[in-house]
């Protein structure tokens, strides 16, 4: 989801988690920006200078009268030594702490796998081996272990001018010119995505693979999966390959995702319109519905070597893509499946909760510009006794996609056909309809457009839910106001979001703004932490989030750097409560070009698991390096540092130096 890249490297697989454009929304419903304004600038608070009041306007007086002491007063939930923030090609920690690489690109996930050579690449090789640009990170544990169990990882993308030697080429010094690739190449590249499951131990404080674990898996972009609640069998699913409309080969481009209280494991594809090219026949019946996800986009070229991936040749696929796969762990044989009921449309993840009652909640942000966040409420109820019960929760329940009012209220509208504006007037035949064209539906019902929604946790801890909005470059002017001082929302929010009665299924609530994002010394940017924020402390662009055993809010971020923050991107400890409330400490920062991704603690909050994606995707704004970056002309080769060796997305496994919990 990597937010800016320099306009001389024209790489299309970076380019393409940019969600730089105009967005695909063509409703007029409202907009968060909007939203927040108007229900600010009716508060009595909002006075002062500009930088005051846009603080005044997200965090509570008695926050901010307590703020100023907050530090001095231990009112901090975190106790660690800051990092000093800044941009160069390595990672740090906070002092006291050691991150070690656990899993790189390329790195033997098998007793038979070959070990990584990157100049003798093969799709058989990977499909034996850790995928690329490591996202999502989940720790399943193995007989209730916080120091044994399985670590389960998405592989979101591909970046070929990182991956494959010999590709790339500079024209007239400057810009950098990507060749097509290869059948051989793009085999690998499907072998890379998908996801990976691996036994992991801790041994005398360190944690290792085991290669040998008979649970071990790799997931790619040919495994075969099953599609299954509503949508399975419909028309708009079959196509040559697969004309009973159940069967689809792989998955693509999983960001962040989820495990389920039942231990599964759940991937959540995000930028399907990526990987399809071609031309749909004029006047087809799927022009709208790919046209709001913005299909095709064409930045894969596997089109050229498979016809899946044209849509003029097989027009019903891109509709087999876009949805939650949940995938059994405890069986290395099980064929995934595609949970049609909980909608399609570009997932960000999958985070979910038991409710009061037994059903489970998940929590769905939809990252494109514009677009809404959404729950699922499953119809059952979680049977913590019996695993086997709760293995097709998620074919049976109801989608909701929020509306947020002025007044502060948060409204959960129902997604179901027949309901409202979803009917056979509007185009919907069934509930299979309502689903394969989830976005319309939502546009139909009046849901407010978002500032590119990413990760959205739920709290058990304090019952509150919290979500990352990236940013929105695309805001206008005409929607800027006191308490909402900037054109551009070039560095995004995080909303709090507070159930009625505490309850996750319930269709009402409350929200509010706990941070707008960026640098709170520069007046105009109208940033919101506390006055107990450091200058290495602040942050632009949430992206993903985890609460950790303890019930505290940790960020990570997408899209800082040279240019953008003068920071690169990392993992942030953010109060919630008391007085520290808004007052965000920086714990971890990658090397140049990286985002931050996982986060995922250990349920003895001793281990913290980050994924580093694509680091060394960009250079030209690094005074240090100030040019493109790729394979063999790199901004960092982390985390091997070997001249015969690419940088190598890995996820890192942070813990205390001694042992202990982390940041107590």
């Amino acid at each position: 989801m990597t937010e800016h890249r320099s306009p001389d490297a024209h790489f299309r697989t970076s380019l393409l988690e940019e969600n730089d454009g105009p967005g695909a929304n063509p409703t007029d419903n409202q907009t968060m920006g909007e939203i927040i304004a108007a229900r600010f600038s009716r508060r009595g608070f909002l006075q002062g200078s500009l930088a005051a009041t846009a603080i005044a306007a997200t965090v509570s007086p008695l926050a901010l009268i307590l703020a100023d002491d907050a530090r001095a007063n231990g009112g901090s939930a975190f106790t660690f030594d800051e990092v000093e923030a800044g941009v160069d090609d390595k990672h740090h920690v906070a002092a006291g702490y050691d991150a070690d690489v656990l899993l790189r690109w390329g790195d033997p996930l098998f007793a038979d796998s070959p070990e990584f050579d990157p100049t003798k690449q093969s799709a058989q090789a990977q499909e034996r081996q850790f995928g690329y640009n490591n996202d999502y990170v989940g720790y399943i544990p193995l007989d209730g272990s916080a120091e044994h169990g399985l670590l389960v990882v998405n592989h979101e993308y591909t970046n070929p001018h990182l991956m494959f030697p010999g590709l790339v080429t500079i024209v007239e010094g400057e810009a950098a010119k990507q060749a097509p690739l290869s059948k051989e190449q793009v085999d690998i590249e499907m072998a890379a995505h998908g996801g990976t499951i691996v036994e992991i131990r801790k041994v005398s404080g360190k944690w290792q693979v085991v290669r040998d674990g008979k649970l071990n898996r790799r997931i790619t972009s040919n495994t075969e999966m099953v599609l299954s609640g509503p949508v399975a069998g419909h028309d708009r699913v079959k196509t040559s390959a697969d004309p009973t409309g159940t069967r689809v080969f792989g998955t693509v481009n999983n960001c962040a995702g989820g495990v389920t209280p039942w231990g599964t494991y759940v991937m959540a594809e995000e930028n399907i319109h990526g990987y399809f090219s071609g031309e749909l026949q004029e006047g087809h019946k799927e022009a709208a519905n790919y046209k709001r996800l913005g299909i095709p986009e064409g930045a894969y070229e596997w089109a050229a070597h498979y016809d899946r991936f044209d849509i003029g040749k097989e027009p019903n696929e891109p509709n087999r893509f876009g949805w939650i796969v949940e995938v059994d762990v405890n069986d290395p044989t099980s064929v995934p499946r595609k949970r049609t009921a909980m909608g399609r449309f570009k997932h960000e993840g999958a985070e979910s909760i038991v409710a009061k009652d037994g059903r489970v909640v998940f929590y769905l942000g939809d990252d494109e510009r514009f677009d809404y966040v959404y729950k699922f409420v499953t119809a059952g109820k979680f049977n913590a006794e019996d695993r086997a019960a709760n293995m097709d929760l998620l074919d049976d329940g109801t989608l909701y996609v929020a509306k947020f009012a002025e007044d502060g209220s948060v409204g959960w509208l129902p997604i179901v056909f027949g309901q409202g504006p979803l009917t056979a007037e509007n185009g919907f035949a069934s509930q299979a309809d309502v689903l394969i064209e989830t976005r319309r539906a939502a546009d139909l019902l009046g849901a407010t457009k978002m500032d590119r929604p990413e990760d959205v946790q739920p709290n058990a801890a304090n019952g509150k839910v919290y979500l990352m909005l990236t940013n929105n470059s695309k805001r206008k002017a005409e929607q800027v106001d006191a308490a909402n001082p900037r054109a551009e929302n070039a560095f995004g929010h995080i909303i709090e979001i507070v159930e009625d009665g505490g309850d996750f299924t319930a269709t009402k609530g409350k929200w509010e703004v706990l941070l707008k994002c960026g640098d709170p010394a520069v007046a105009e940017v109208g940033a919101t932490f506390s006055t107990a924020t450091t200058a290495n402390g602040w942050f632009g662009m949430p992206d993903n989030c985890a609460i950790d055993a303890a019930g505290r809010l940790w960020v990570s971020t997408d899209g800082q750097g040279p240019k953008a923050t003068g920071r690169t991107d990392g993992l942030w400890a953010v109060d919630t409560e008391g007085e520290a409330r808004a007052t965000s400490k920086l714990f971890f920062r990658v090397p140049i070009g990286a985002e931050l991704c996982g986060p995922l603690f250990t349920p003895d909050d001793q281990t913290a698991f980050v994924a580093v994606q694509h680091p060394a995707d960009g250079g030209e704004d690094w005074e240090a390096f100030g040019r493109p970056s790729y394979y063999e002309d790199l901004s960092t080769r982390w985390p091997d540092f070997k001249p015969d060796m690419p940088v190598r997305p890995s996820v890192v496994a942070i813990t205390k130096q001694g042992g202990g919990k982390i940041a107590v």
